[in-house]
């Protein structure tokens, strides 16, 4: 990244295979809907013969956010692996044309680029199935300290807590944040990630994140309360700075002394895959643009407006455009 980036986002580079399934279809292949689920080789092919005709398009929940905060006009770079075959030249082309840094090196050996199979159903919620891939190949080594340093946040997703190779790259990444007066940032992911890591998440929000994000299901899990507003509580005695979205509630942006709550753009939910991602693109592009809280928060609805509106994670019109029409920024 010659010239830097102002967000760096780390996450697993894939390739999202989406289609429309009805209900019976996960039942069929005992998906739980709603959830990321890992899965193998053989699961992820099998899923793939019996899908319907999919769209297939670069994805990852960082990579996501990367391109979203490129959308807006914004300076984003990314750290993920891919393979050295047909999909990963597919993936660094997407991320690369969307207007993202990435120089990460791709793996001449070992597992394929990864993929996630995204089945939709008619509510709109969206039921991943993951095949790392690739993605288990990141290491220490893809982490550049010049690269860290040159940003103002870096972005982490939790799902790279999967495997140790992957851990360990985190953990650099973010020690070397620290190091450079860089700002930690870490999205909880999924409630199921919560579940496998809830300690070890807790104590990186404790001593290593300045930024959270998290969506109502995972905040309340992180902190095996009953409500909301109970781990909201909880979170306030370790939060820098949090944002919690609350889907057509909205979303809260907190501090350990303000909070500000932000309404939901109203759209026609097509599909929910990718408004989290969206919606941490809004705000991270508002507070590395010298937004403040409401207004970064409102970014954060207006990208998640837009790409629930469609199939696919990634925005199809220029946020920028939006913002300077609806926020008049």
């Amino acid at each position: 990244m010659a010239d830097g980036a102002k967000v760096v986002c780390m996450g697993n580079a894939i390739v999202d295979i989406i289609a429309r399934v009805d209900d019976a279809f996960l039942e069929k292949h005992d998906r739980e809907k709603g959830a990321m689920l890992l899965v193998d080789a053989d699961t992820s092919a099998r899923i793939y013969d019996d899908m319907p005709p999919a769209v297939e398009r670069s994805g990852g929940s960082a990579g996501n956010t990367a391109a979203g905060i490129a959308n807006f006009g914004g300076s984003a770079g990314y750290i993920g692996k891919v393979h050295d075959d047909q999909l990963g030249t597919v993936f660094r082309h997407d991320i690369r044309a969307a207007g993202v840094q990435f120089n990460t090196k791709a793996a001449s050996e070992g597992a394929p680029t990864a993929t996630s199979m995204i089945l939709v159903t008619p509510d709109a919620q969206r039921t991943m199935n993951t095949f790392l891939g690739a993605c288990t190949e990141i290491s220490e080594a893809d982490v550049v300290e010049e690269e860290i340093a040159a940003a103002e946040i870096l972005y982490v997703e939790g799902y790279l807590w999967d495997t140790p190779p992957m851990k360990a790259a985190v953990l650099k990444a973010m020690d070397l944040a620290i190091k450079n007066g860089t700002k930690v940032s870490l999205t909880l992911s999924d409630s199921f990630c919560v579940d496998r890591f809830r300690d070890e998440f807790r104590d990186l929000v404790e001593n290593k994140v300045d930024i959270l994000f998290a969506n109502e299901a995972e905040i309340v899990s992180l902190y095996q309360v009953d409500s909301f507003e109970e781990a909201v509580l909880q979170l306030k005695k370790h939060v820098r700075l949090a944002a919690l979205t609350r889907s057509e509630k909205g979303s809260l942006l907190m501090t350990t002394d303000q909070s500000v709550a932000v309404q939901a753009f109203p759209s026609d939910v097509v599909d929910t895959t990718g408004a989290g991602d969206l919606y941490a693109a809004g705000v991270l592009y508002g507070l590395t643009s010298g937004h403040g809280l409401e207004v970064s928060g409102k970014l954060g609805s207006l990208a998640a407006a837009e790409v629930i509106s469609h199939l696919g994670a990634r925005p199809e019109v220029s946020l920028e455009q939006i913002a300077r029409e609806k926020l008049g920024l």
